[in-house]
């Protein structure tokens, strides 16, 4: 089987869809889809955000300096591409899409999505320009779970619950069966002791 070579492009995928709502105020509240976002740091937790500088969100953010990233489900799938090609210029996204915007918990103007699993609260430390977008990488303040989908016996959060959804090369998928745990390639197998009645 042999290789060809492919234009340069954004070949990383599959990625998360999310929603980031962000605004001042309830007459500016709005909603974008991003899937350019990732995990940067763990201590202080950081995540990145690219946008370009032609949406509308792009400078609600910059001048806020908050956002929330809030994870997508398949239920909000139809929202969550809704909100990625209709303009906060045109259209108040919340009411359009039946969104409920809650308070954060830390942040001082931008909402949660009362629907969203999960709603990760984030300020921005620093806005670096890259070209078509500019890159925010932004320090997370608070995390809020829906407490729905916590183990009744563990306390553990389990995300798969929520069916999320995330982003491939134009399409959007739910995930498939879980293939192994991290560490799972070299973790030695369990030797089963033997029955004290057999000896």
């Amino acid at each position: 089987m042999g290789k060809i070579e492919w234009p340069p492009g954004n070949m990383l995928y599959p990625l998360p869809a999310v929603m980031i709502s962000c605004g001042t105020s309830p007459d500016d509240y709005n909603i974008i889809t991003i899937s350019w976002t990732g995990t940067i740091n763990t201590n202080p937790p950081m995540v990145s955000v690219s946008i370009r500088k032609e949406r509308h969100s792009y400078h609600l953010i910059k001048e806020s300096k908050e956002f929330v990233i809030n994870l997508t489900t398949e239920k909000l799938a139809k929202a969550t591409d809704w909100c990625g090609v209709r303009s906060g210029k045109d259209f108040d996204k919340f009411k359009e899409m039946h969104l409920t915007p809650v308070k954060a918990s830390k942040l001082k103007t931008a909402p949660l999505i009362a629907e969203s699993p999960v709603n990760i609260e984030c300020k921005v430390a620093e806005i670096i320009p890259l070209g078509s977008h500019d890159l925010f990488l932004a320090e997370i303040v608070a995390v809020n779970i829906d407490k729905k989908y916590l183990d009744k016996n563990t306390g553990v959060f389990d995300l798969r619950q929520t069916n999320p959804l995330v982003y491939l090369h134009g399409n959007y998928y739910n995930l498939g069966e879980r293939l192994g745990r991290f560490g799972f390639s070299v973790q030695k197998k369990r030797t089963k002791r033997p029955d004290k009645n057999s000896i």
